[in-house]
């Protein structure tokens, strides 16, 4: 526990900072452009309707799914800005957060301006017209003075929503206090999770508060309190803000990794071995399939851990299932000449797609394998992981064994292997080289059928570090270094209950060394 709490600490610099920038951001550009709407808004009823609708509608769209329907809006982007200007726009990390939290930031800004324009007495207006005043400067005399109040409570609510929201970029690439809540939840850290909780919230009501205090001197025309609390919020964002900024050149390599522990190992072993070279590495974690393929293939990444079964059947699109060489081979040719990526290869264990279930529970049906599951199914319910009820892997599994469940869950990761011991699924979607396996003593239920491809883990090294010698020679040690066995026990010593360790740790249980 202590050991946690330290290393919790020790991040919470870096995290803090990006997390401050990114919510200052986008508050500021929320409110440069809401503000000028509800102006708009207030003063013409044809385009007010269709602009609070349309804020509105944002903010019934799932905060991480909106962060993640700018990746690919970006990378389209990109492309167009590259051939066009000769640059590339960056799809991951900071700006798809800040677009999304932008737009999150505009409702109530948008929506209380509005209010607080039209609210204001027709007979004061009438009386700024009488003494000859123009629009603006009736607006800016006036008007403005008058919704002060209303307005500083929606920025005050958008300050809120948006240092909560920002969370949620952390699988969008964009380092946050968020970082610890999915970091944890995966591994089980729930310090971790508790941190970025505590850490969000009392960021959310320090805002809040030195807001609150402009919003008090403003409405009583008492400058010096609002000139403070305006004050403090500026130096606490430029303090927060200054280190990422000055630190914003671009590292020697990125290093991705997907949102599970085993990736997160993975990600620390490479990460080792390169900055043991000497090399400045950054890291982005927490990723989701789509999107961190598509990070390296952009060169938004440099390296990851990917499973040969997912690139064959999400990225190429094939649904056969040949031999492991045969595919590792078409594999790794596809991707250098359709995509310009390495493989450089298999690090020598597969972690597969296999259905599971508890051995008392498969004993007393009598399933063995996924032939036998097919005539309990109806009466059972499936858990899958966050991706598996939409991949490719289940619908062969499904049309291949005819498989028709009572229901289907989906769960974060670790919660998919507890559902089984409190009831909640009787049959999950199990990873070959989870250690939790063997643990919980659990049946990996037999594919007869051949449904699902092999997956073994290979590194992926993006076109742009296509041919750099430092990064391939330290990295090629690990080909093949790895087996099932002691990759499993890495595993279960991030995700067990008791005597957990770090997923730094638990790389340097895998034997290979962090120096080339």
């Amino acid at each position: 526990m202590e050991g946690q709490v330290a290393a919790a600490w020790a991040l919470l610099p870096d995290y803090l900072a990006q997390h401050v920038l990114l919510s200052a951001a986008a508050l500021a550009l929320g409110v440069a452009i809401s503000l000028p709407l509800s102006v708009l808004a207030a003063r013409n009823t044809v385009v007010r309707w269709p602009l609070v609708t349309l804020a509105g509608m944002v903010q019934t769209i799932p905060g991480l799914a909106l962060l993640a329907l700018f990746y690919p809006l970006l990378l389209a982007l990109s492309a167009v800005t590259e051939g066009a200007f000769g640059f590339k726009l960056q799809a991951l990390g900071f700006l798809p957060a800040l677009l999304a939290l932008t737009l999150y930031a505009m409702l109530p800004i948008l929506r209380n301006g509005v209010a607080g324009l039209t609210g204001i007495d027709p007979a004061v207006r009438e009386a700024a017209d009488g003494v000859g005043m123009t629009p603006a400067q009736r607006l800016l005399r006036v008007e403005a003075p008058l919704a002060a109040p209303v307005v500083m409570a929606g920025v005050r609510t958008a300050a809120v929503w948006t240092i909560g929201a920002a969370t949620l970029s952390t699988p969008v690439g964009q380092t946050s206090l968020g970082n610890y809540i999915f970091s944890g939840l995966q591994t089980e850290n729930w310090v971790f999770v508790l941190f970025g909780c505590a850490a969000a919230g009392g960021l959310a009501l320090i805002v809040d508060q030195l807001l609150g205090l402009i919003e008090w001197g403003a409405g009583r025309r008492r400058l010096l309190p609002a000139a403070a609390g305006l004050a403090l919020l500026g130096l606490g964002t430029a303090a927060a803000a200054v280190p990422p900024l000055l630190a914003a050149t671009a590292p020697a390599y990125v290093v991705g990794a997907k949102n599970f522990s085993e990736q997160y190992i993975l990600a620390e072993l490479i990460s080792g071995r390169l900055t043991a070279q000497g090399a400045d590495v950054a890291r982005r974690d927490g990723l989701g399939s789509a999107i961190v393929f598509r990070a390296l293939e952009a060169g938004e990444i440099d390296v990851y851990v990917d499973y040969s079964g997912t690139l064959w059947t999400n990225v190429i699109g094939r649904k056969d299932n040949p031999p492991r060489a045969q595919l590792l081979a078409e594999l790794t040719r596809w991707m250098k000449d359709e995509k310009g990526v390495v493989v450089l290869g298999s690090l020598g264990f597969e972690n597969a797609y296999a259905l599971a279930m508890e051995r008392k529970l498969a004993n007393s049906l009598g399933v063995a394998s996924l032939d036998d599951l097919t005539a309990r199914a109806p009466r059972l319910t499936l858990g899958g992981d966050l991706e598996f009820l939409s991949r490719p892997e289940w619908a062969a599994i499904e049309g291949a064994y005819g498989l028709r469940f009572a229901r289907e869950k989906s769960f974060n990761p670790t919660f998919m292997y507890r559902a089984l011991s409190s009831g909640d699924a009787d049959v999950i979607s199990a990873f070959s080289s989870d250690g939790r396996i063997a643990a919980q003593d659990l049946v990996v239920l037999a594919d007869p059928r051949g449904a699902v491809p092999s997956y073994d883990a290979v590194i992926l090294i993006s076109p742009r570090r296509a041919k750099d010698r430092r990064l391939i020679e330290a990295l090629t040690p690990l080909i093949g270094a790895i087996p099932v066995e002691r990759m499993r026990e890495a595993n279960y010593a991030v995700d067990r209950d008791e005597g957990k360790v770090s997923p730094a740790e638990a790389a340097r249980m895998l034997g290979v060394g962090s120096k080339p």
